[in-house]
């Protein structure tokens, strides 16, 4: 195909659901500005791990960036065994952000209450928004809610209260941010220990949206002892969208990835606690990062700060902990000393590594007995 036939061509959905059967509330119209809907697009099954990212589009509450925003990061995470939902929501100036909201918890009712058709799981439904579709996805996360038993409408009967939020170079207060403050509400105000864990992705260079709207979003999660993380990325416009070709800000996906695999969230495994105990040449090592890294790429890593001042003796909780299976266990010993003094003593030139695999399994402990000869210097070379 030609790069004229390509620009000519008008992309369509394979699979689009409507959010209302019928004229969606508050209708003003016909036609797809009028007609809030989804588009589907689901991982191969032999991929497919279970969760369901909902994508909102930026562009000002006035437009829908559809393509960088939008169909590409759907791609993105179907490659990842993601499910993915790109919502074309209604905007201004014919609709108050009010609308937007009802039309993104709309979108999370709409996507749990067919969780088994899409072959995902209703407990790992997360939220993407870029700009002002990140606001829209800050603004789900803090006030959903769970359901109307009573409704008339069964699909309103479903929770909208997403599992994750990822609000990309989003507004999160536009009074605050001192622009549009009617239409960007001031979401970190709604912040409440309820509300889900949050990636953040931002630039220092945005001029459009500052990175301060990043950092109010995550000082108000950080008070409320929301899970959470932030990434700023020194370079980068505003609308970077996966930042293709970027070799800094373009990391910021595959970042994301490993924060979904850490939280649980592209597993269906339960965490499970874990004992055990570690010591070499018979003695606890003085200070070593013990890390299970699963075989299985979509379990959760867990890893373990261990003094030895403490003993051999380690616990995780199930909160942090492995899920059952095959793990390569990473010790890495970086001091002999048992605790630091004022002294300013050396006693490891460079950390030093030891690897095994183990069959990690609930309500078993995890003993590793070690030599000195069984670790080698870790390779800190990059690249």
């Amino acid at each position: 195909m030609s790069l004229t036939e390509m620009q000519e061509r008008i992309w369509v959905a394979e699979n689009t659901l409507p959010l209302w059967v019928g004229s969606a509330p508050h209708a003003l119209g016909t036609g797809p500005l009028h007609e809030p809907q989804l588009s589907i697009h689901l991982p191969p099954d032999e991929l497919a791990n279970g969760c369901a990212v909902i994508v909102n589009p930026g562009g000002g509450y006035r437009i829908l960036a559809s393509d960088h925003e939008g169909l590409q990061v759907a791609r993105w995470l179907n490659q990842r065994g993601i499910a993915a939902f790109v919502l074309r929501y209604r905007v201004g100036p014919d609709y108050p952000t009010s609308i937007s909201l009802m039309d993104g918890q709309r979108a999370v009712r709409l996507i749990r209450s067919r969780a088994e058709s899409f072959n995902i799981d209703a407990d790992r439904i997360g939220m993407l928004g870029f700009s002002a579709g990140g606001h829209l996805a800050l603004a789900v996360a803090t006030t959903g809610d769970d359901g109307q038993a009573q409704a008339r409408d069964p699909i309103d009967r479903y929770g909208s209260r997403i599992n994750f939020s990822i609000p990309v170079y989003a507004v999160s207060n536009g009074a605050r941010r001192g622009r549009k403050a009617d239409e960007y509400t001031p979401t970190d105000e709604w912040v409440t220990a309820q509300t889900p864990p949050c990636f953040i992705v931002h630039t220092h260079e945005d001029a459009i949206v500052p990175a301060s709207q990043a950092t109010l979003f995550y000082e108000a999660l950080l008070r409320a002892e929301v899970s959470a993380e932030l990434h700023i990325f020194n370079d980068g416009e505003h609308g970077v969208g996966l930042a293709a070709g970027d070799p800094d800000v373009g990391a910021w996906p595959e970042l994301l990835w490993r924060w979904l695999r850490r939280r649980g969230f592209t597993s269906a495994q339960q965490r499970i606690a874990l004992k055990g105990s570690l010591t070499c040449a018979d003695a606890p090592l003085g200070l070593a990062w013990l890390s299970l890294i699963p075989e299985d790429v979509r379990n959760p890593s867990a890893r373990l700060l261990l003094h030895g001042r403490h003993g051999d003796g380690f616990e995780i909780s199930a909160a942090q902990g492995p899920v059952p299976g095959m793990h390569q266990v990473q010790i890495h010993w970086i001091s002999q000393q048992e605790s630091y003094d004022a002294s300013g003593k050396y006693s490891l030139e460079q950390s030093l590594i030891c690897t095994r695999n183990v069959l990690i399994e609930a309500d078993r402990t995890l003993d590793i007995r070690l030599q000195q000869e069984d670790f080698s210097p870790m390779n800190i070379n990059r690249d």
